[in-house]
């Protein structure tokens, strides 16, 4: 059984492991060590405690027996996007792969809508690496639209992405 909770100001190590595990579950095989350790760091526990004192970042747990198996966060839009009217970003959707094709990823990416909704966004952006056709299937199944490239730092590798919007008023 899968239950969700949103994320508290304690949740800081829960939120930097998970956001660490499934990163290098996801993408580890595509660095170099030192590029992994420098993006890595980025995210230390620390990092995430002090984001989720930022009342204007959400985040939505999934768990299973009371551990965390993915999340999704949502908070101001920082990609270099032109958005028509008020935006967010969907800033990360991550699930251990074992959990995949369960429905998870839909019910989280809908409480982002929902949420963006109830905060006056017209828009929901966020950014999909070039390589990664499932996350990039997805996506366009649930109506984001892949609007142009986008760098992703991880380290000093520069990584192809995506910006992807999602038109709120469009998509009911």
């Amino acid at each position: 059984m899968i239950d969700y909770r949103d994320a508290t100001a304690g949740d800081g190590a829960v939120l930097g492991g998970l956001a660490r595990a499934t990163f290098l579950e996801t993408f580890g095989h595509l660095y170099s060590l030192e590029d992994l350790s420098l993006f890595l760091a980025q995210g230390s526990d620390q990092a995430y405690a002090a984001e989720l004192q930022d009342p204007a970042l959400e985040v939505r747990f999934a768990c299973t027996g009371g551990v965390a198996i993915g999340f999704c966060k949502i908070g101001p839009l920082r990609l270099p996007a032109t958005p028509a009217g008020l935006a967010l970003e969907l800033r990360q959707l991550y699930l251990f792969k074992p959990w995949h094709d369960r429905g998870i990823a839909e019910v989280l990416l809908n409480w982002a809508i929902i949420r963006a909704r109830a905060r006056g966004a017209a828009e929901l952006w966020l950014s999909v690496y070039t390589d990664n056709p499932r996350a990039r299937r997805f996506y366009a199944r649930h109506g984001f639209v892949e609007m142009g490239p986008y760098a992703f730092m991880v380290g000093t590798h520069a990584d192809a992405e995506l910006l992807c919007r999602l038109d709120l008023e469009a998509h009911k």
